[in-house]
């Protein structure tokens, strides 16, 4: 007869469904699950108190999402590691695409149609981008890390997508390539001083990259250093956010009681400029209470992160945390005028399908390293350059 304690460890060793969904990690899918269902109110109020057409889509999408992330949580991460390369290459491909084959929307081809949907190859490729360096810093040898031969790859794999995505245009996505991909570098262990020169010698090519940039981007950066050159123009979106914003006071106006949104001032108060409708109807309080769940994620996913085995599985777990940080930081600070629009969302909060389907995907990596607690089988490294 088989002992208590030997059937114990044989069930510890059973990789079994019902133990493998256990380890999802719960509370941070419940943190999500909050923030989203403020997105919804607040899409209910943006429609004036009906469902359609976005607050309900928008709360599919999140249920979509969090089954995504079980999905994802279940499958070894050894599955991902080895088809990073794979995935990015195909989402390179269809960024490569876009101009070809692309849907017009806005004056900006971002989006390809199949049949009755459309997605944005770019927000795929924040997940691709994650796995694809995820992967690479896993198999290179330590040593090699900060070896100018072996940055120059994920420097390429970063700078692609960055100059597709900018002739879209797509300034936002180019801008969060950038953030999340140097961020991964710099987690891997890329030294510092290299970050140094390299930001050194992006300031020394700041003018070439301003005379590159279209003319509405220009417009965009000359009116948040003056905003009030052209409040009417293309400074009408900031100056309508920060109305709305101090309009709403310590505690706000109430739900569905903004007037600056209700009279339609605030233009895509169901997209980029959410958080300035939420601040509007709750208040400095409200807005604070937003931010301070956030963190709350933030800081309980760095703690996720913190705790993973090997390489593979803290910078997958890292990549989310970057990329949502990135996305509220540059959100927040562009609807406040800390930053030039830029036409990034706010996460789970702003409609959009795409954004939030590859956020919680970026999630799926990192939970499925913690389901299974533990490295991928490692791949064949990199060959040692001693030169």
């Amino acid at each position: 007869m088989q002992r208590p304690h030997a059937r114990l460890s044989s069930w510890r060793r059973t990789p079994s469904l019902a133990r493998k969904v256990l380890h999802v990690d719960w509370v941070l899918l419940a943190g999500l699950a909050l923030i989203a269902a403020i997105g919804t109110a607040t899409l209910y109020s943006v429609a004036g108190g009906s469902f359609e057409p976005w607050a309900e889509r928008h709360a599919f999408r999140f249920l979509m999402g969090a089954g995504v992330v079980i999905a994802m949580g279940l499958v070894p991460p050894q599955v991902f590691q080895r088809l990073a390369y794979p995935m990015y290459a195909v989402t390179l491909l269809l960024l490569a695409l876009v101009p070809l084959i692309g849907i017009d929307v806005l004056g900006a081809r971002r989006w390809i149609g199949v049949a009755a949907f459309s997605f944005q190859p770019s927000e795929l490729m924040k997940v691709t981008l994650v796995a694809a360096l995820a992967r690479y810093y896993s198999t290179l040898p330590e040593k090699d890390i900060s070896r100018p031969r072996w940055i120059a790859v994920p420097l390429m794999a970063i700078a692609v997508p960055v100059a597709l995505t900018a002739q879209q245009p797509d300034l936002g996505s180019a801008v969060l390539f950038a953030i999340i991909g140097l961020s991964i570098m710099f987690l891997a262990g890329v030294s510092w001083l290299l970050f140094a020169g390299g930001g050194l010698a992006l300031l020394a090519a700041l003018p070439v990259a301003l005379a590159g940039l279209h003319d509405y981007q220009k417009r965009r950066i000359e009116v948040f250093l003056d905003p009030d050159k052209d409040p009417l123009g293309a400074g009408y979106h900031i100056a309508q956010s920060k109305i709305a914003l101090g309009s709403g006071g310590i505690e706000g106006k109430g739900f569905m009681q903004g007037t600056q949104s209700r009279l339609d001032f605030l233009p895509e108060k169901h997209t980029d400029f959410a958080f300035t409708m939420f601040g509007e109807e709750w208040g400095y309080a409200g807005s604070v209470a937003l931010l301070s769940l956030y963190l709350i994620v933030l800081l309980w996913a760095l703690f996720m992160a913190m705790r993973a085995e090997g390489t593979f599985a803290r910078l997958t777990s890292a990549g989310f945390v970057v990329t949502l940080a990135t996305y509220v930081l540059i959100n927040i600070a562009m609807v406040t005028g800390l930053v030039p629009v830029v036409g990034v969302p706010l996460p789970l909060v702003s409609y959009g399908g795409t954004a939030m389907l590859s956020l919680m995907a970026t999630l799926g990596l990192a939970m499925s390293s913690r389901v299974h607690g533990g490295e991928p089988r490692p791949l064949s490294p990199h060959r040692p350059d001693d030169a």
